[in-house]
């Protein structure tokens, strides 16, 4: 474990960053948002990062009070990493930080990494309403928790019960909705996002 840098300023902000300000950490923070995962799953979701690199940022957010590890009972038997209360509250840093870096996303570059679920924050920030949403993508498949006040705002493959919201799309429309050059409402009305489900999520949409 590294010992914790500081910036030696009495200011929230950067005492803030002495916690969260090093690489990788808050990007770490989005993937256990869905909940608790193991390293050999945060390492293939985090291309680019060394596994010394992964290791040093999950023992200095133990230490940090940001996540815990505990082992899964038998038959799984892994350690798996998980977000405590505090660390959870940094969702809406992250959710700030992405609706800010919107007009920084432009032309999806040849090296650029994509994974189906990292359009799951922007599309919660789209979402008006509480309840689970189940997102379509030929990439892949995800879950929403809109509205949740804890656990897992967001969950791999398809949705675990019956949602009250189903979303099917194309990554071209997701990705112009990240961007923020299309609003969820608008998709919709134009055909680009088929809603199915009755809840009041999806009559929310389809009425928009």
């Amino acid at each position: 474990m590294s010992p914790r840098r500081s910036y030696d300023q009495y200011c929230s902000a950067a005492r803030a960053l002495d916690v969260v300000g090093d690489r990788w950490t808050l990007l770490i923070v989005r993937e256990l948002l869905a909940g608790p995962r193991r390293y050999t799953d945060l390492h293939a979701d985090l291309p680019g990062v060394s596994t010394d690199v992964l290791a040093s940022r999950l023992k200095d957010m133990e230490r940090d009070g940001l996540t815990t590890r505990r082992r899964l009972p038998p038959p799984a038997a892994a350690y798996v990493y998980e977000l405590t209360e505090r660390g959870r509250e940094l969702l809406p840093v992250i959710q700030a930080l992405g609706s800010w870096g919107e007009p920084e996303l432009g032309e999806r570059r040849p090296t650029d990494a994509v994974r189906a679920h990292w359009f799951a924050l922007p599309l919660l920030r789209a979402l008006d309403g509480a309840g689970l949403v189940e997102v379509r993508l030929g990439e892949g498949d995800f879950h929403l928790y809109a509205g949740a006040k804890d656990g897992p705002v967001y969950g791999h493959g398809p949705a675990p019960r019956e949602p009250d919201a189903r979303l099917v799309l194309d990554v071209g429309t997701c990705t112009a909705l990240a961007r923020g050059e299309l609003g969820l409402a608008d998709a919709v009305r134009a055909g680009r996002v088929t809603v199915t489900g009755d809840g009041a999520l999806a009559k929310g949409l389809r009425d928009a």
